[in-house]
C-alpha cells in the first residue's frame, strides 16, 4: 500500500501560511509559449532532471568513489573491453585516481567486464566485493552473483564455490576483520575465507518454509529489511533471523498473457488476522557451526522482530521484540554465551508504535541512541546499556525526521527536522552526551527541502536542495560552516527550459478541520486565472500513515502533470490529513488509530470547505480527486462517503477492503479483524460502495503482489450489486506501481487526464 516512495516525508506544524515564489515571465522578454503535454512529459522525457553521481564515501574520510563508464571509443580502453572503472576523488573533486579498472573486473577468458550493480570495500582496503546479474526477490534485486577482487594481487574470482549456481547468492558482506565473506543461498547462510574457494554452511535446515538470513514477503515490505544476518564485531559469530513460514497461507496470481496457457505464481502472504511466520533469532559460531537461539517468551507467530543489532561488542545482541498489535517494543539484551535475556527498555503506545529504528550503539557498548515518542514527539535519546540512564538529546516540541550520522570522536550527531514549517527539511547538529543545545546547520538561504549523505566522520556531505517548482541542485559541502566544496549538479538546462513554459503560481497554506486540527496543503493556480471566474479543482490524496504529500521539494513529472492540468484550466491541490507521516507530533500521527478511511477523509472534506471559503475561484460543483494505493483507497472513500463534495475520482491500485491487506501494516493501524471487526467494516471503502454518486474510474494491475487485484474484483461485485455505474481498467501483469510494459505510463496518464477533462469540463 505504501506507494509514496519517498524518504519519510515529515515536518512540524506551522501557524504561518507560506506563499512560494510564482513562476513569472519578465516583461522585457518574449512570453513563454510552449504547452505542456503528456507526450513531452512521459514519452519524450523532455524534462528529465540531472542527477548527482552515485558515490560512496571512503571510511577514512579522504574522499569518495564513483563508477565511470568506459567504451570502445575511449582511448584508455585496452583490448576493446567496455564497462565501469571505480574511481576515487577528493571531496573537492580533485585527486582523481582509478582504483579498479575495467580490465581488473573482466573474468579470465571473457570479452566483457562485470556489470557492477553494487560494490563494497573490505575494512582493510585490500578487497573489493562486486554484485552483478541481479534478479528481483519481492521488491528488490537482491539475488545475483558476487565476485571478489584482491586489490594487491589483482586476482578476481566468483563466490559460491568451484561451480556456483548462477544468480543464487544474496547479501554477501565482508567480516569486520576483512578475512571472510558470508552470504545467503537457498535460505541458508554460508561463509568463505577470502582467497579460499572452500564453502562452509553455517545453517543447513533452510527450505521453502524455513528461511535463514532472509525474509518472507511481509517482513520485507512492511519492515523495510532484506538482509537477515549481522556479523559480530569480532568476526567470530553471526546473528541471524529465522522465519518459519509453514502454515502461512499462499496467495496465487494468474498470468494470462505471457504464454499460450495461463501460469500461476504463489507465495506466502498473511492477510490481516491470519497466521504469520514464526520468528526466531540466534547466534551461530563460525568455529562450530552451532546456533544458540534466544528463548523469547511467548508465541513466535504472534510477535515481530523488526530489528537486531550487536550491542557495541560481541558479547550480547539487542533484540527488538514487538508484540503482534505493535504497541509494545521490548528491548532485550541477549547474552548468547550464557543464554540469558535481560529487558533493558520498553517503548509503549496506546495506539501503535509508528516505526522501528535501529539502535545506534557507542563503540564500547555502554550506551545507544534511540528513537522514541515517549514525550509526545519523535526525539533521540541516549540510553545506558542497562536502561537506567535516559537523556533526551533533542528536547523541544518538534520531531526529528532522520538521524543522518553520529560521531563519537567529536561528541556529535546530525539529523534533519522541520521545527517551524512542516513542508521543509533542514540539517541540525547535537551533542551525543546532551551537553550542548541543538543548532541548525542548513543556512536560511536554502529554504525548501534539504537532504544529506554524510561521510563517516561527518566532515563532508553531499547536499541536495530543491523546492516545489525548482529542480534539485547537488554539491559537496564541508559540514562545518556548510561551505560548498564541489558543485555536482545545477540543473541549469532544465531551469532554462522551465522558464519557457507557462507554469502555475502556487502556495503552501494551512486550514482547520471542524474540530480545530490544523491541516497543511499546497495549491496551484492557472497562470492566467481570472479572479472573477470559477475553476474545477483536482485533489491529489494519499492520506495514510506511510507518507506525506505536502512537501516543498521538486516533484518531477508529478509537478509537470499538475502544471499541465492548470494550463487546461484546473486548480490543483493536495492536503495532508491527520495521521500522515508529517513531523507534527505523536498525537497527530496516532489520532487515526482504527479510523483510517473515516476521520482521514473527513479532514479532506473539511479542507475543501475551508479552501473554497478562502479562494472564491474554486468551483465546488466540479471537484475531482485521485490517488494511488492508500491514496486510491482515500479516493474511493471520498466518493462513497462524501459524494456531495467530491464528484469525480480516479482510484489506482486501491485497498478496497482492508481485510485483504497484510497483517503487519493493517493490524498496526486498524487492530485485528478477529477482535476489531467494526474497525475493518467502518473504514473499508467496499462497505460504502452502495453510496457512490459521482464518476469513478477504477484502475488496477493484475500482477500486483502488494495490493491484490482480488480486492478490486470484490469492489466491482459490490458496485454491480447496487447498480452503480463506473469505468474500469485492468493492466495485465502490472505490479503495484502499474508501470511495467511499453507505453504503460503514458497510457495510464492519458486515461486519467481524459477522464477529468470529460467529467469536470474545465
Amino acid at each position: 500500500m505504501k506507494t509514496l516512495t519517498t524518504t519519510f516525508l515529515l515536518g512540524l506544524t506551522a501557524s504561518l501560511t507560506l506563499t512560494a515564489c510564482s513562476q513569472t515571465t519578465p516583461a522585457d522578454t518574449a512570453p513563454a509559449s510552449p504547452t505542456l503535454s503528456l507526450e513531452r512529459i512521459y514519452q519524450d522525457r523532455e524534462f528529465k532532471s540531472e542527477r548527482a553521481p552515485y558515490f560512496r564515501w571512503l571510511d577514512d574520510g579522504t574522499g569518495y568513489t564513483v563508477l565511470e563508464a568506459r567504451d570502445k571509443d575511449n582511448t584508455d580502453t585496452e583490448n576493446g573491453v567496455t564497462g565501469n572503472d571505480i574511481v576515487f576523488y577528493q571531496p573537492n573533486g580533485e585527486g582523481r585516481k582509478v582504483l579498479v579498472t575495467v580490465e581488473q573486473l573482466t573474468p579470465a577468458g571473457n570479452q566483457e567486464a562485470l556489470s557492477i550493480e553494487d560494490y563494497k570495500w573490505s575494512a582493510d582496503g585490500n578487497w573489493a566485493l562486486i554484485f552483478t546479474n541481479g534478479q528481483k526477490v519481492w521488491r528488490h534485486r537482491t539475488r545475483g552473483d558476487y565476485w571478489v577482487l584482491n586489490l594487491k594481487t589483482n586476482k578476481l574470482y566468483q563466490l559460491g564455490g568451484e561451480q556456483p549456481p548462477a544468480t543464487s547468492l544474496m547479501f554477501a558482506k565482508f567480516s569486520p576483520d576483512s578475512q571472510k565473506v558470508a552470504y545467503v543461498r537457498d535460505n541458508n547462510i554460508y561463509v568463505e575465507t577470502l582467497g579460499n574457494p572452500a564453502v562452509t554452511a553455517l545453517t543447513t535446515d533452510g527450505s521453502d518454509t524455513i528461511i535463514n538470513g532472509n525474509f518472507d514477503w511481509v517482513y520485507e515490505e512492511e519492515f523495510s529489511i532484506t538482509d537477515g544476518f549481522r556479523w559480530s564485531p569480532d568476526s567470530q559469530n553471526i546473528a541471524y533471523w529465522q522465519l518459519d513460514a509453514s502454515g502461512v497461507k499462499y496467495f496465487t496470481m494468474i498470468n494470462n498473457t505471457d504464454s499460450l496457457y495461463p501460469t500461476l505464481t504463489q507465495f506466502p502472504y498473511p492477510k490481516a488476522g491470519e497466521q504469520n511466520s514464526a520468528v526466531k533469532v540466534g547466534v551461530v559460531t563460525l568455529a562450530t557451526q552451532q546456533t544458540q537461539w534466544a528463548e523469547l517468551p511467548g508465541d513466535n507467530r504472534d510477535r515481530y522482530v523488526p530489528r537486531i543489532s550487536w550491542a557495541g561488542t560481541s558479547e550480547a545482541l539487542l533484540i527488538q521484540d514487538v508484540n503482534r498489535p505493535q504497541n509494545t517494543n521490548t528491548l532485550r539484551l541477549f547474552n548468547w554465551k550464557t543464554n540469558t535475556l535481560k529487558t533493558i527498555y520498553t517503548d509503549k503506545d496506546d495506539a501503535f508504535l509508528e516505526w522501528y529504528y535501529a539502535a545506534e550503539w557507542e563503540e564500547d557498548g555502554s550506551h545507544f541512541v534511540w528513537h522514541s515518542e515517549r514525550d509526545g514527539w519523535r526525539h533521540l535519546y541516549r540510553i545506558s546499556r542497562d536502561g537506567s540512564d535516559i537523556v533526551d538529546l533533542t528536547p523541544g516540541d518538534y520531531d526529528i525526521v532522520d538521524l543522518i550520522t553520529l560521531n563519537e570522536a567529536t561528541n556529535s550527531f546530525y539529523f534533519t527536522a522541520a521545527p517551524e514549517h512542516p513542508e521543509q527539511r533542514f540539517l541540525f547538529k547535537g551533542s551525543l552526551d546532551g551537553s550542548q543545545p541543538v543548532e541548525r546547520v542548513t543556512p536560511a538561504s536554502f529554504a525548501g527541502n534539504n537532504s544529506y549523505y554524510m561521510s563517516k566522520d561527518a566532515s563532508y556531505a553531499m547536499h541536495t536542495h530543491s523546492r516545489f517548482n525548482q529542480p534539485p541542485a547537488s554539491q559537496i559541502i564541508r559540514t562545518e560552516g556548510h561551505a560548498t566544496i564541489t558543485q555536482l549538479t545545477t540543473n541549469d538546462a532544465l531551469n532554462a527550459q522551465l522558464a519557457n513554459e507557462v507554469l502555475p503560481s502556487h502556495e503552501f497554506f494551512s486550514v482547520e478541520a471542524r474540530d480545530g486540527v490544523e491541516l497543511d496543503g499546497w495549491i496551484m493556480f492557472p497562470a492566467d486565472m481570472d479572479p472573477n471566474k470559477k475553476y474545477p479543482i483536482i485533489f491529489y490524496v494519499y492520506g495514510e500513515p506511510w507518507g506525506s504529500t505536502v512537501q516543498d521539494r521538486w516533484g518531477g513529472n508529478s509537478y509537470l502533470w499538475n502544471s499541465m492540468m492548470t494550463q487546461k484550466g484546473f486548480i490543483m491541490a493536495s492536503v495532508d490529513n491527520r495521521g500522515t507521516r508529517a513531523p507534527k507530533g505523536r498525537d497527530w500521527r496516532k489520532s487515526i488509530y482504527k479510523k483510517i478511511g473515516s476521520v482521514t477523509v473527513r479532514d479532506q472534506a473539511d479542507a475543501l470547505d475551508a479552501m473554497a471559503a478562502r479562494w472564491s475561484q474554486i468551483d465546488t460543483s466540479r471537484v475531482g480527486v485521485w490517488g494511488h494505493s492508500g491514496g486510491g483507497s482515500s479516493t474511493l472513500n471520498l466518493l462513497f462517503r462524501h459524494g456531495d463534495k467530491f464528484h469525480v475520482g480516479v482510484a489506482q491500485a486501491p485497498v478496497a477492503d482492508i481485510r485483504y491487506y497484510d497483517t503487519i501494516y493493517q493490524e498496526r493501524y486498524s487492530g485485528n479483524p478477529n477482535t476489531d471487526p467494526d474497525s475493518y467494516t467502518q473504514t473499508s471503502p467496499v462497505t460504502f460502495a452502495k453510496d457512490l454518486q459521482g464518476n469513478l474510474l477504477l484502475v488496477h494491475g493484475t500482477g500486483d503482489d502488494n495490493v491484490h487485484y482480488q480486492g478490486t474484483e470484490a469492489l466491482i461485485n459490490e458496485l454491480v450489486e447496487h447498480n452503480k455505474q463506473f469505468e474500469f481498467m485492468s493492466y495485465p501483469n502490472r505490479s503495484h506501481s502499474i508501470r511495467e510494459g511499453k507505453g504503460t505510463t503514458l497510457h495510464l496518464q492519458t486515461m486519467k487526464t481524459n477522464y477529468f477533462m470529460e467529467h469536470l469540463k474545465p
